[in-house]
C-alpha cells in the first residue's frame, strides 16, 4: 500500500494506491457523514449528473473511486476550464444545501477533468449543514477560483500561473491591488475580493455572525453570476496557426494521414500531444478511441482546444515544456511535477523539436533523453533548417546549431529510441518518424 502524499492534510481520510487501484480510507469520525451523503440521495444525484466522481463502497472503512486518467492542476488550465471548475463547485454547493449538507472545502485541487468536463473528486468534502452557520469554504473559493479568474479577465491570463506559487490560493489583498480600478465597478469583484481581502488578509471569522439558508443560497448565486460574467478573449498567440503555417492543404492532409497510420501501429491507449496547438492531430488520436493529453504553452490555443471539445477524451493543458510545472507544496510532494505525471503509451511531438532545439537552445540529446522517460512510442516530426518556420527562428540570431541536421537528429534520438518507420510529408521538406523506446 502506498499513500498518496497530496491527501495528508485531510483528517477525514486519506488516499492510497494498492496494486494499481486507488482507494480512500475513511476515518471513524467521518463514517456517519459519508453515510448521510449516500443515504440522503445527494451522492446519487451528483453522480448521475456527472458532478461527482463515481465510487464503490468496499467496506465501512474504505471506498474505491473511479480512477482519473490524468491529474492536472488549476495553474495548468485554460480560462474556460478554470471557470467551468468554479461553476461546478458552486453547483455542487447549491445542490448540497437542498439535502442539508454543505461543502467544507472549495479547493481547485478537488476538481479534475474527465471526458472533457470538470468533476468533483473529493468525496470527503461534505459536512452536515447547520442552520445559521456561514459557508466555511467561501474564502477558499474566492482564493482558488474567483481571484485568478478576475486577474485573467481584467489583466492577463498569465497571472493564473500565480496559483503555482501558493497551494492555498491567491491572497485576496494582493489580487485587489493588482486589479485595475474599473474592476471595482463589478459589484461581485468589489464584494468578494476587494472588501473580503482587506490589507491582504481574509476578513476574520465572527462566531456571533449567523446567515440563513436563504442568504447562503443567495451568496452562492451571486458568486455564480459574478463568475459567469467574467470573460477572456485571446488577442495573440498561435490561434491562427493553420493560416500562418507554411503547410499546404495537401501537406496537412498527408501529415494527418501519417499520424493516423503510425498511431495505429502503436496500439496505444493514452497519448500525449506535446505542442498540440489547437488540437488538430489530437483529434486524430481521439477519433481512434485514445485518451489524449494535449499540451501547449499558448493559453489561446488551449482555450480553443477546450472549447472545441465535444465530449472527446482529450485534456488540454497550458504548459511550457521548456519550463514545466514543478512539484510544489509541503516537501515538494503535495502536487507532482508535470514530468513526474507524464507517463503515456505514445508521445506526439509534431513541429516541436525545432522550437526546443533552436528556440530554447536545448541539445537534441537532452530532448531525446527527456522524452524517453515518459513514453513507449514516439511519433516525432523533424523540420529542417530550410523550412520557413525554422528560418523565422534564425532570422534575428546567429546560427549556432551545426548539429541541427537530419543526420544529427537521427543520431541523437537513436541513443534512446529504435526507428520503426519514417516518411516524408507531402509538399514539404519535413519528415515524420515512428520510434520505439529502447
Amino acid at each position: 500500500m502506498e499513500r498518496v502524499s497530496s491527501s495528508f492534510r485531510d483528517s477525514s481520510g486519506y488516499v492510497f494506491e494498492l496494486e494499481g487501484t486507488i482507494y480512500r480510507s475513511i476515518s471513524n469520525g467521518y463514517k456517519p457523514i459519508l453515510a448521510q451523503l449516500v443515504d440522503s440521495g445527494l451522492c446519487k444525484r451528483l453522480v448521475d449528473e456527472k458532478l461527482l466522481l463515481p465510487f464503490e463502497q468496499v467496506d465501512e472503512n474504505t471506498i474505491r473511486p473511479m480512477r482519473v486518467p490524468f491529474i492536472s492542476y488549476s495553474y495548468e488550465w485554460s480560462f474556460s476550464m478554470l471557470k467551468d471548475a468554479a461553476l461546478l463547485t458552486l453547483e455542487v454547493q447549491r445542490l448540497a444545501l437542498g439535502y442539508d449538507m454543505i461543502l467544507k472545502d472549495a479547493s481547485a485541487y478537488n476538481v479534475q477533468f474527465v471526458n472533457g468536463k470538470p468533476i468533483l473528486i473529493d468525496h470527503l468534502s461534505f459536512y452536515p449543514y447547520v442552520e445559521g452557520e456561514p459557508w466555511v469554504a467561501y474564502g477558499q473559493f474566492c482564493k482558488h477560483f474567483l481571484a485568478p479568474l478576475a486577474l485573467a479577465s481584467y489583466k492577463d491570463m498569465s497571472l493564473v500561473k500565480l496559483l503555482q506559487a501558493d497551494v492555498d490560493g491567491l491572497k485576496l489583498g494582493v489580487v485587489s491591488r493588482l486589479l485595475p480600478f474599473k474592476a471595482r465597478f463589478n459589484f461581485g469583484i468589489l464584494t468578494h475580493i476587494t472588501l473580503h481581502g482587506v490589507d491582504g488578509k481574509a476578513v476574520p471569522t465572527r462566531p456571533w455572525f449567523k446567515i440563513s439558508r436563504l442568504k447562503l443560497l443567495a451568496l452562492v448565486e451571486n458568486l455564480r453570476s459574478t463568475v459567469k460574467r467574467l470573460d477572456w478573449k485571446p488577442l495573440y498567440g498561435w490561434k491562427d496557426y493553420e493560416r500562418e503555417c507554411n503547410y499546404s492543404h495537401r501537406a496537412t492532409s498527408s501529415k494527418a494521414y501519417l499520424v493516423e497510420e503510425f498511431l495505429r501501429k502503436t496500439n496505444s491507449k493514452v497519448v500525449a500531444d506535446l505542442g498540440a496547438n489547437v488540437g488538430l492531430y489530437s483529434q486524430v488520436a481521439t477519433d481512434l478511441g485514445m485518451q489524449v493529453i494535449a499540451i501547449d504553452s499558448d493559453p489561446a490555443c488551449v482555450e480553443l482546444c477546450y472549447q472545441s471539445n465535444n465530449g472527446d477524451d482529450c485534456l488540454p493543458l497550458v504548459i511550457d515544456l521548456a519550463n514545466p510545472s514543478p512539484a510544489i507544496g509541503w516537501e515538494n510532494s503535495e502536487r507532482s511535477s508535470f514530468t513526474g505525471r507524464l507517463k503515456v503509451d505514445t508521445i506526439l511531438a509534431l513541429a516541436l523539436v525545432h522550437h526546443l532545439a533552436i528556440g530554447n537552445n536545448l541539445p537534441l540529446e537532452r530532448v531525446a533523453g527527456w522524452l524517453i522517460n515518459s513514453c513507449c512510442h514516439l511519433i516525432i516530426e523533424f523540420v529542417p533548417k530550410e523550412d520557413e518556420q525554422v528560418q523565422r527562428l534564425l532570422r534575428h540570431r546567429e546560427d549556432i546549431f551545426p548539429n541541427y541536421t537530419q543526420k544529427g537528429f537521427e543520431e541523437a534520438f537513436s541513443q534512446y529510441f529504435r526507428l520503426i518507420d519514417c516518411k516524408k510529408i507531402e509538399e514539404s521538406e519535413r519528415t515524420l518518424y515512428l520510434m520505439e523506446a529502447r
